[in-house]
């Protein structure tokens, strides 16, 4: 029988060989999602607005959104301007429509132009947790598997390396690439163990109903309807059905908003949603922000519209708690600056764990080598390099199509949003397509991609956006940002795409 580290070496190896390309698209998108407000005001230039410094009142919005809602609306909802999304967000749910949104201009509470985007908050975010697979929720059980593999990777990881403190000061950049991919796989898992065993379970947490829904199937009855009840007690759903005759005058929505500030002894709500429009039954729901706090708290309360009567008012239970603490771990949405950068950095670093990982298989297996053995190597280096280079080159592809498509762009049915999405998936296919073809030479061909897609993204948001032609002021600093990241990204490419074309 062999001895435990033996067996679990061999477990970590084939683990990371199935899962790294899968976890490395997840910590990409991950990584930039920390930012992604940020990287939306990049792509959004109509939201480059200053962070509003005192918030309009909830009835002036109520009466500037009232012709947005469509008929027969079954609701309608408003999330508040904050520093880091300096616009109103307006969104509603027709009967039997899609969904309709605006942005609005917090200051005159005037419409924005359609940004023809979806920004990063609505494409790099969803992909991290769902890889745009939305079939069965195929995307999000393919990253729940992707989160478990991980766990045991990590886990075995420790195992396998016996001197954890003393690799965490070793790395030899001078050595053979397998020596140092080695070095540099093992420096950097060890600096973010604790980050990335709390990332992985917190986002197994996140959709706990999904992957263990006996964790509550076991205590409510089967089917839709302990699902709902389930829903009800843990997340606080409400409803009422509707009257079917006309609502009366409408109460103060700054009215429902002083009561929940006393309710909450000081709390504000991060939106207010208005349920069943039109209808005697209205109410209203207000939510409490959790910028100021680690834990997504689930405080909500909801109003009798035409009254102003409070009829529910909803804290999560203990279990519950946790839940939305290790939900905000993840999430990072608290305002902490430092911690953001942190994460952001921890996240590069996972990144960078999972590819020297991949690069020090491939760079360990011999060179001569049987034939039915060299063409899994060629699979795996395709994969590898398309999963760590070509997501970047992807990545870098959306944002200059984001500059590029015109306005009123489309093609086949498809808008503008999503010739921009097909920027990304096509450019990344292709990547997977030049590593097959080009073998270990695609790695400093695509980081020359990189280098020049990274310093176009910045000249074409300069050219087409008046990012540089005003005087400075805060509301530009979040752009001024993604372009400095950029530029690094740009350097930190032709610099090992050099050290690549000298070896």
């Amino acid at each position: 029988m062999q001895p435990l580290r033996q067996r679990l070496n061999g477990v970590h190896r084939w683990a990371g060989v199935v899962f790294a390309g899968l976890l490395y698209a997840v910590f990409w998108m991950g990584t930039l999602s920390v930012f992604d407000r940020e990287i939306d005001r990049w792509m959004m230039p109509a939201t480059r607005l200053a962070a509003p410094t005192a918030e309009p009142a909830l009835d002036r919005i109520a009466q500037a959104v009232a012709p947005l809602v469509p008929p027969g609306a079954r609701q309608w909802r408003i999330d508040l301007a904050t520093d880091r999304t300096p616009v109103l967000r307006f969104s509603a749910q027709p009967a039997k429509c899609a969904a309709v949104s605006r942005r609005l201009d917090p200051a005159s509470l005037a419409p924005l132009p359609e940004p023809g985007t979806l920004g990063a908050s609505g494409f790099f975010y969803p992909f991290h947790y769902g890889l745009q697979i939305a079939w069965l929720d195929l995307g999000k059980w393919l990253v729940g598997a992707a989160a478990m593999a991980l766990l045991l990777l990590l886990v075995s990881g420790v195992v396998v390396h016996r001197k954890l403190f003393a690799e965490f000061f070793t790395f030899r950049p001078g050595k053979r690439l397998a020596r140092s991919s080695l070095d540099l796989h093992n420096v950097s898992g060890v600096v973010g163990l604790p980050f990335f065993f709390m990332i992985a379970l917190s986002g197994l947490a996140i959709f706990f109903g999904m992957y263990f829904p006996g964790a509550y199937q076991s205590a409510f009855e089967a089917g839709a309807r302990g699902k709902a009840q389930f829903q009800a007690e843990a997340y606080g759903r409400y409803s009422r059905p509707r009257a079917g005759t006309p609502a009366p005058p409408a109460a103060s929505l700054d009215a429902m908003a002083a009561e929940a500030d006393r309710l909450w002894g000081g709390g504000a709500p991060y939106f207010v949603r208005v349920w069943l429009p039109g209808d005697a039954n209205s109410y209203v729901e207000l939510r409490r922000s959790y910028a100021g706090e680690v834990t997504m708290n689930l405080d909500q309360l909801y109003f009798d519209a035409a009254t102003g009567r409070l009829l529910r008012r909803f804290e999560a239970a203990p279990v519950m708690r946790v839940q939305r603490f290790l939900s905000g771990l993840h999430f990072v949405q608290f305002r902490h600056w430092p911690l953001r950068w942190l994460y952001f950095l921890l996240g590069l670093g996972g990144c960078v764990m999972i590819g020297a990982g991949m690069v020090f298989w491939l760079e360990s297996r011999p060179a001569r080598q049987p034939v039915h053995d060299h063409a899994g190597r060629r699979v795996v280096q395709a994969v590898c390099i398309g999963s760590v280079a070509g997501i970047v080159v992807a990545t870098l592809a959306f944002l200059a199509g984001n500059r590029l498509l015109p306005a009123d762009a489309g093609l086949a049915g498809w808008g503008r949003a999503e010739l921009e999405v097909w920027c990304f998936f096509l450019a990344w296919i292709s990547c997977f397509g030049h590593a097959g073809w080009r073998g270990a030479a695609a790695w400093r061909d695509q980081l020359w991609v990189v280098a020049v897609l990274a310093l176009s993204c910045v000249a074409l948001n300069a050219l087409t956006t008046d990012a540089y032609r005003a005087g400075p002021a805060p509301a530009l600093a979040a752009v001024w940002g993604v372009d400095l990241a950029l530029l690094l990204l740009a350097l930190l490419a032709a610099v090992l795409a050099r050290r690549m074309g000298r070896r």
